[in-house]
């Protein structure tokens, strides 16, 4: 798993300060199951990973489904246990403590961009 953070590309402007990337099909099959909440701040990025399930999970998440570009194309806020959600042209998702969505002002469109830590 590597480490980094994510911003709005071409700017100074951390969106996700503390952010983990899959790097295998081990962590993406896995995600967040049997990991703590995360907390504000925080972001798990699975890619690539079209669609997610909250089955298993003792808590909601919000998300952003991304393209090849880091493009968000779509936003799903608070998804709660036991729920499904996904993108059908997305290339990977961000998952986020709910709220974090808003707190960090990610909107449709906004284009991400990963930084190594």
């Amino acid at each position: 798993m590597k480490t980094g953070a994510l911003y709005r590309a071409g700017s100074s402007d951390c969106l996700v300060p503390e952010a983990r990337c899959t790097t295998n099909v081990w962590e993406r099959m896995r995600g967040l199951l049997g990991r703590p909440a995360l907390t504000a701040g925080q972001g798990f990025l699975i890619d690539p990973c079209p669609s997610v399930h909250t089955v298993g999970m003792g808590y909601p998440l919000d998300l952003a489904f991304l393209d090849r570009q880091w493009r968000v194309l779509r936003l799903v806020r608070h998804l709660p246990p036991l729920r499904w959600a996904g993108c059908a042209t997305a290339r990977a998702t961000l998952e986020l403590p709910p709220g974090a969505l808003d707190a960090a002002g990610i909107a449709a469109g906004d284009v991400l961009e990963w930084r190594a830590a």
